[in-house]
């Protein structure tokens, strides 16, 4: 983000000649504060960048005030530069004038309240229908029945109930004073529901689905537990509805790697997340129903702004399918046929 095109920064940096304000501060980051060769140059290539501006605008760089700092950033942002890389340099010249200002040779910090422009918030990352019913049906032929079961029933849960990774791993079998107390979710298959606690302590029901319901239904047959009916446990991990070989329950990490390996084992081109499930959970039932109110609550989200994301991934498709499906897509940016 810091690069001269074409040049490596290290040689771009030696050849800027310094001020000799600038000079001192490297010394002191190198000598003092001891910070790595790398992060010097970094530094340095910040203040090249600094002194130039100053340069262009006149004025030293004792002098440099806030609203230079302003239009500076408003360059680098029109000329391309991220707000991360703005962000990054603005860090840089920060410690630069706190550093004059323990050295008296300024007043005030320019930089201590101008911020960065805030980056494009990207939009979550979702499968496409058919890449999430893949997943979801893939079979191994070769894969321990065992794992092959319980790693389905718990894609079902991830894409069927748009369940987060900690909300799967902390499910129990059954209802149970224990659950409520510490927090724990369990489910509930004569009322084709799963009970979770999501995030600020919010608990919430979502429906399963009759795949979800067959998955868990093959999954609790191998597992070996008790009837759900009366069942007692002991252990909290002996409640678990996802444990591992050695009993104890699941963690989010062994749920990533599972979840990874499936996604690639069924040719999927992208590695899928338990996170990326529930985006395409919300995706496709938006794009189905169109009720952002019922895939707010579905999803546990506080505030409607936070599912409104998914509207654009809604539109997305649409567009797509515009584009692949309507005549007149196809001779957009033509000249008129009349």
């Amino acid at each position: 983000m810091r690069s001269v095109p074409g040049q490596p920064e290290e040689s771009v940096a030696a050849l800027v000649p310094l001020s000799p304000l600038v000079e001192r501060y490297l010394e002191h980051v190198r000598v003092e504060k001891r910070l790595a060769d790398r992060t010097v140059t970094l530094y340095q290539l910040d203040l090249i960048k600094l002194s130039g501006f100053a340069a262009a605008a006149g004025v030293a760089l004792p002098d440099v005030q806030s609203h230079h700092i302003r239009s500076w950033v408003a360059q680098m942002h029109s000329g391309g530069r991220s707000g991360r890389g703005i962000a990054l340099i603005l860090s840089g010249w920060r410690g630069f004038y706190a550093w004059l200002g323990r050295e008296g040779l300024v007043a005030s910090n320019p930089v201590q309240d101008v911020r960065a422009p805030r980056a494009a918030r990207l939009l979550p990352k979702a499968l496409g229908v058919d890449d999430a019913v893949q997943l979801a049906d893939h079979r191994q032929d070769d894969e321990d029945p065992w794992l092959q079961a319980r790693d389905a029933a718990m894609v079902e849960l991830l894409y069927g109930c748009g369940l987060r990774v900690g909300e799967l791993i902390g499910l129990d079998v059954v209802a149970s004073a224990a659950a409520e107390k510490q927090g724990r979710g369990w489910i509930d298959l004569q009322a084709a529901e799963v009970h979770v606690l999501g995030k600020g302590s919010k608990r919430r029901t979502v429906p399963l689905g009759r795949a979800a319901l067959a998955a868990l239904a093959r999954w609790l047959a191998l597992r070996g537990i008790p009837a759900p009916a009366g069942a007692v446990f002991g252990r909290d991990d002996s409640a678990a509805l996802f444990p591992g070989r050695y009993g104890t329950r699941l963690t989010a990490q062994s749920v990533w790697q599972r979840l990874r390996r499936r996604s690639q084992q069924a040719g999927l081109a992208t590695p899928v997340h338990p996170h990326m499930l529930r985006h395409s959970f919300a995706s496709h039932l938006l794009q189905s129903s169109s009720d952002l109110r019922a895939v707010q609550e579905l999803l546990g989200h506080a505030s409607i702004t936070s599912t409104q994301v998914y509207t654009r991934l809604d539109f997305q498709h649409l567009a797509h399918a515009y584009d692949a499906a309507h005549p007149r897509a196809k001779i957009r940016g033509g000249g008129s046929s009349s």
